[in-house]
Formats: C-alpha cells, sequence, structure tokens
C-alpha cells in the first residue's frame, strides 16, 4: 500500500470516529436535558421518576395555597381533576399564578413524595392552559367540588 493511500485511510477513519463520538456526545447531552411531563395522576400512581427532574402540571386547587411561615416557601396542591399532589416552592411565583389556574412547576420528588419545584410557570391569559396539562385534563373526568 502506498503511504499517500494510507494517510488518506487513516484520515477517513479518525474523521469517522470524531463524528461518532460527536454524535455520542450530542445524544448523551440531549438525554440528560431531556425533562418529561407527567400528570398528578401518573405521579401518584408511581410512574413519575424519583431521582430525576421532571415536569408536573394541572390545576391549583382553591383553597390549597399555604405559607407556612414567614419565608419565601408556599405550599399547594396540583390536581389532574382525579389525583392531587402536593407542591413546594421556594422563591417569587409568577404574577399570573392563582388558584383554580394551570400551572406547569419543574422539579422532583422528595422521599414524602411532595414534588419540589425549582420553577413555576403559570398561564399567559384567561384562554391559555400548558398543551401538556390540557391533555391530561381531558383524560379525567370532571369531579364536582373541585
Amino acid at each position: 500500500m502506498k503511504p499517500a493511500r494510507k494517510q488518506r485511510l487513516i484520515l477517513i477513519g479518525l474523521m469517522v470516529l470524531g463524528a461518532a463520538l460527536a454524535t455520542g456526545f450530542a445524544l448523551k447531552s440531549f438525554n440528560e436535558n431531556l425533562m418529561y411531563f407527567f400528570s398528578t395522576t401518573d405521579v401518584v400512581e408511581g410512574k413519575a421518576p424519583k431521582d430525576a427532574l421532571f415536569r408536573l402540571g394541572g390545576m391549583v386547587i382553591k383553597g390549597s395555597v399555604e405559607r407556612p411561615n414567614d419565608g419565601m416557601m408556599v405550599r399547594f396542591k396540583l390536581t389532574d381533576f382525579s389525583k392531587d399532589v402536593t407542591v413546594e416552592y421556594t422563591g417569587i411565583l409568577p404574577d399570573l399564578f392563582r388558584e383554580g389556574q394551570g400551572i406547569v412547576a419543574h422539579g422532583k420528588l422528595n422521599e414524602q413524595g411532595v414534588f419540589i419545584a425549582e420553577e413555576v410557570l403559570a398561564k399567559h391569559d384567561e384562554n391559555y392552559m400548558p398543551p401538556e396539562v390540557k391533555g391530561s385534563l381531558k383524560k379525567q373526568p370532571p369531579v364536582a367540588g373541585q
């Protein structure tokens, strides 16, 4: 084999190896940053991950918002009109956050099954509901009193 041809084959091999490594790193990064959505029923039924971040959506139950102390921590319950999940968030809630409205929160479950939110997103106007929340609510029959 001629030296020039051998060098070309080595160069092509290195380029293929580099492309494979870049693809592997991109897929790994994508998978680590992927955040799945779960309804409150999914969480109560144990379908949500115990040790990973995910999105939780539902309606804030009227009368459930509590501020246990004078700090920034707020506790409330979310529902999909079938099952409820307690959410705790420390920080400033969005201006549009209120009881009876749909929200999506990012966070993870603690050992007691309470969702510890890192971020809370409220709907934009009176007609908007996050698509994930709307989809999960459509799956559940309405329950009187909520």
